[in-house]
């Protein structure tokens, strides 16, 4: 048989060998599948792999049976991952295409290799709350875990789990205790989503940006929240380069005259601003690995010299159908729950009353919102200064701090723009029940996730906030652009102008210079040289008016044509002048 035969044996052929060409070598291929048994095999129950996809993909796409060239021979392509020029985007340790989605929060690593690396110390708030009383828990990452095995207490009806800082163990336990989707714990995990609401059978999933106005400060005592180190280093870099404020930047600060006691910039409202010394800015967020641009963009940004940064991240929220609202925040959780802890800490308040978790989900996100009135109020100062210098001394250099500008406030605008539509799909998932109706189903799981009619009242007024920012950055964004064109139409303006002078200076000296050479000339029998001077005069002055009237003619045409049409325009203001007067 032929499956008996040595790999060395060779069947005969009664045709001649032909030589092998390229294609003949590139199209061998081993399966390396068993051909003595091509039986099916017997149903076994499926059991399911405790291994990471980085793992499977290690050891199914690097065997040996599926090796397709021999190991000696150089590799003609390689792919980016093997390349140190490029950035892979943002991409997790260990994600390789078409790897498992989600993190199953079954499995200790959730599927895949990276997310043990993920871990970091969470402050955790646990408020609940109800018509009579309210309770505010701390936790830290073990407490929290334990916490979550033990059952909510009967009075409350409505729970809030704040979460500050982004830990795969956190995670993976309110995943597992509240059975979120493990697509939605993977948006939570992966920092570079867009904005949008997600809907799943037991829970609704919204992830949007926070962005907020900070005062940088010095780090003394070098002590870091952040999970980077290569960001740490840029970061107080960049901090040690806006800590020597010139003297010439302080009297162009707009707010040098109101500064509170920390040194920190007041706002035109009364409001001052959070001092932080670890951010990720604007630029850094969603940026590409382009390192040189994103610390370029941040040294020369408008903010930078008064110690302001737009600082971004990412906020995930889970609304439940067990009147249970759990947020994900990276650093800025205590922005938001500081003021909405005051309201449910004060009977008679909307919040209290209605103990309804998606007019939390509401406040939150109206808070979110709120963070971003101070953006525009500090960049239209920024900008009206701006307007001012290009007004009066225009020049190519405010052009660069303009288009700097604009990049920030296209970036914000990236992330404020969606929020509408976030807002309009949160509105559209209204229940039909009534008020009254939907407050007793607000603790029924079996009732799925509801968005009562108050709720859909109060996202109006959201969408009003949001809508009142967009439209004010889209506006200075116009602004700025503007500035740009009136900056490049005043510098030809005036070096058309300049044009224009040396033009007429030359049409006046040209006849001059013509007949200076003529008289210059070394000829002989030449008695006009014996004149005098005043026959030069009188030679190139007529000469000098000809031509000017010649070369000018349309110049000399238009400006008269404009008098008398000045002088008609100037006449008319005074006749109805005059007759407003009788």
């Amino acid at each position: 048989m032929a499956s008996e035969k040595q790999p060395d044996e060779q069947a005969p052929s009664p045709d001649p060998p032909r030589p092998q060409t390229s294609s003949d070598l590139h199209a061998a291929y081993h399966p390396g599948v068993d051909a003595q048994n091509l039986s099916p095999r017997r149903a076994e129950p499926r059991k399911r792999s405790a291994r990471s996809d980085t793992e499977i993909y290690r050891d199914s796409f690097l065997s040996p049976v599926l090796v397709r060239r021999r190991s000696s021979r150089t590799n003609t392509f390689k792919t980016v991952d093997d390349c140190d020029d490029f950035d892979t985007y943002g991409a997790l340790p260990g994600w390789q295409p078409g790897s498992e989605p989600g993190y199953d929060p079954e499995l200790p690593d959730g599927g895949h290799a990276s997310m043990p690396a993920l871990s970091a110390e969470c402050d955790i708030t646990v408020v609940d709350f109800a018509l009579e009383r309210m309770a505010k828990q701390h936790f830290n990452n073990e407490s929290f875990i334990a916490f979550l095995d033990k059952p909510k207490e009967a009075w409350a009806k409505c729970r809030w789990i704040n979460v500050n800082g982004l830990s795969w163990d956190v995670i993976q336990a309110v995943g597992t205790n509240k059975g979120l989707h493990k697509l939605a714990l993977e948006d939570v995990m992966n920092l570079r989503n867009r904005t949008k609401a997600d809907w799943y059978p037991s829970h609704a999933f919204i992830v949007m940006t926070l962005q907020k106005l900070v005062h940088l400060v010095e780090d003394d005592d070098g002590s870091s929240t952040s999970s980077s180190a290569p960001s740490q280093t840029t970061a107080k870099r960049w901090l040690h380069s806006l800590g020597h404020k010139t003297a010439k930047q302080a009297e162009r600060d707009p707010e040098h005259h109101a500064r509170d006691a920390r040194g920190g910039p007041v706002l035109a409202d009364g409001s001052t601003l959070p001092e932080t010394c670890m951010i990720r800015s604007l630029q850094r967020y969603h940026a590409s690995g382009n390192e040189a641009r994103t610390e370029y963009m941040e040294q020369h940004s408008s903010l930078a010299a008064y110690n302001m940064a737009v600082s971004a991240e990412q906020v995930s929220i889970f609304l439940t159908n067990d009147n249970t609202v759990i947020s994900f925040f990276e650093v800025s959780a205590d922005d938001v729950q500081r003021p909405i802890v005051t309201r449910l800490s004060t009977p008679g308040t909307s919040l209290r009353e209605s103990c309804d978790a998606s007019l939390l989900v509401q406040a939150i996100v109206d808070a979110i919102i709120d963070l971003a009135f101070p953006l525009t109020a500090v960049y239209t100062d920024l900008l009206g200064d701006l307007e001012l210098d290009v007004l009066t001394a225009p020049s190519i250099k405010q052009c660069r701090r303009l288009y700097i500008c604009i990049s920030e406030i296209n970036k914000m605008l990236r992330f404020l723009n969606p929020i509408d539509n976030l807002v309009n799909v949160l509105r559209d998932h209204r229940t039909h029940l009534t008020q009254e109706l939907a407050s007793r189903e607000l603790e029924n799981p079996a009732s799925g996730v509801i968005v009562t009619p108050m709720t859909h009242t109060y996202l109006g007024d959201v969408l009003d906030h949001c809508i009142l920012i967009t439209e004010a950055m889209g506006q200075l964004k116009q602004s700025s652009e503007n500035l740009i064109n009136l900056i490049f139409n005043t510098i030809s303006a005036n070096q058309s102008a300049s044009m224009q002078q040396l033009t007429m200076v030359t049409i006046i000296f040209l006849p001059l210079t013509f007949i200076t050479g003529f008289f210059g000339q070394n000829f002989e029998g030449f008695p006009e040289l014996h004149n005098g001077i005043w026959y030069f005069w009188a030679c190139a002055v007529p000469t000098a008016l000809a031509t000017i009237v010649i070369l000018m003619r349309d110049m000399i045409y238009a400006w008269f044509v404009r008098l008398v049409q000045r002088k008609q325009i100037v006449s008319l203001r005074k006749r109805k002048r005059r007759s407003r007067r009788v």
